[in-house]
């Protein structure tokens, strides 16, 4: 019979697996030792352990930053001046980058965790989750956030896993697949296509009812998360509207949805809306993230299929198309995803002596998003490796004078290889 040191030990293994980029690490409800785990790290580990519990209070954001401050604080004198500085700025994103300061000053420069526990007790603050969500992108290196909650939180955790910024634990297992519900055996089966410009089926017959486009984004918003609030699809949806009339808006397009796919999709429960349990709903999205964890799984023998099958499934960007706010945002993050996809697909090229099929899928990448200078590095490395230094030194100027017409310069890691190749 194992102790409990022997059952805890491998989920601790697996929490401080510290990867450089910050995250948002979930000890998910259905996990049994998620309290035991807790209380292990807080006894004291080779590295620093913050601790919050939040309490009956924090019922909205000012509330719990207030107790964050209050608590950390005791732990390490200093955190949350920058949040203090800050505190009557109204634009959010500047609360998100002084907390984000703060944060970088616990580890000082080591990699750390900061405990949520009892997240659940803000289900209910949309500020809160809206505000941790837009936090994601601004954690500094080597912070773990790790939330320890009765519930999932109402966090888009596919594009946080997408871009390297959220995972999933069940005690020492990752979650890979089936991030918010199981697969239900049912007669109909919706097959939701969001790589591309959106569509769906039913029972293989494409869907083409939907009365305008917003009850079938209102679909692809309602897969995002685990559970949503009303609020929070009108502040999506229809933000310049009072709230009587985006409640109204609302009502009629959760209609036409229904009415579309001949069944209450949307189902309301305890305040909150999320998707039908007894509907079996296969969703491009969530196979292309569930392939990419696979990938980046080190310990899987079958990595090289699993990116493979990523890159197969994502074909096109997240709804092309359409501009909203959120779109953009879930655009960004899971394009992430498949430049990481190909980059690791081009590294399994190196490592079998195939660099003109490594150099094709880093240059796919750089024609996706010509922004990432670790790509357009790899690619000028590849191309001297293949002994085609002029394309080197033209593909760097190139880069050179794109940034410069974007008012921004190269970094010096990449003028420095630039200068190797010219020295």
């Amino acid at each position: 019979m194992p102790g409990i040191n022997d059952l805890l030990e491998p989920i601790l293994f697996e929490i401080e697996k510290f990867p450089q980029r910050g995250r948002f690490l979930l000890l998910h409800p259905d996990s049994k030792y998620r309290s035991l785990v807790v209380a292990a790290l807080l006894q004291g580990r080779d590295y620093p352990v913050f601790y919050y519990a939040l309490g009956a209070e924090d019922i909205n954001l000012p509330s719990f930053l207030t107790g964050l401050i209050h608590s950390v604080s005791k732990q390490k004198p200093g955190f949350g001046n920058h949040l203090l500085l800050k505190w009557n700025d109204p634009v959010p994103s500047v609360m998100v980058e002084a907390l984000a300061a703060d944060l970088a000053q616990l580890g000082e420069g080591q990699p750390f965790i900061l405990i949520l526990d009892e997240f659940d007790r803000s289900d209910e603050a949309d500020d809160i989750q809206f505000f941790l969500e837009h936090l994601a992108n601004s954690l500094p290196d080597g912070c773990t956030i790790l939330i320890n909650s009765r519930t999932v939180p109402r966090l888009s955790w596919i594009s946080l896993m997408a871009k390297q910024r959220g995972i999933m634990l069940k005690d020492a297992q990752f979650i890979r697949e089936n991030f918010y519900r199981q697969l239900t055996e049912s007669e109909d089966i919706i097959e939701v296509f969001a790589l591309g410009p959106g569509f769906v089926l039913l029972n293989d017959e494409p869907i083409d009812t939907w009365e305008g486009h917003l009850p079938r984004l209102l679909f692809f918003y309602a897969l995002d998360r685990p559970a949503i609030t009303r609020s929070e699809i009108c502040a999506a949806f229809w933000p310049d509207l009072d709230s009587d009339q985006a409640v109204n808006v609302f009502h009629v397009t959760k209609r036409r949805l229904h009415k579309a796919l001949n069944v209450d999709v949307l189902i309301h429960e305890d305040g909150y809306y999320h998707m039908a349990p007894n509907l079996r709903v296969e969703y491009d999205v969530a196979d292309f993230v569930s392939q990419l964890l696979h990938g980046r799984d080190l310990a899987n023998p079958d990595r090289y299929n699993a990116l493979q099958n990523a890159l197969e499934i994502y074909n096109s960007p997240f709804l092309r198309g359409h501009s909203d706010p959120w779109i953009a945002a879930r655009r960004a993050d899971f394009q992430a995803g498949y430049l990481e996809a190909l980059a690791q697909m081009a590294e399994f090229k190196i490592q079998n002596n195939q660099p003109e099929q490594a150099l094709r899928l880093l240059q796919k990448a750089v024609q996706v998003n010509d922004s990432q200078e670790d790509l357009h590095r790899s690619v000028m490395s590849l191309y001297i490796t293949l002994g085609r230094r002029s394309e080197a030194v033209s593909h760097f100027r190139k880069l050179e004078r794109a940034f410069h017409e974007q008012g921004k310069a190269v970094s010096m890691e990449t003028a420095a290889l630039y200068q190797q190749l010219i020295g």
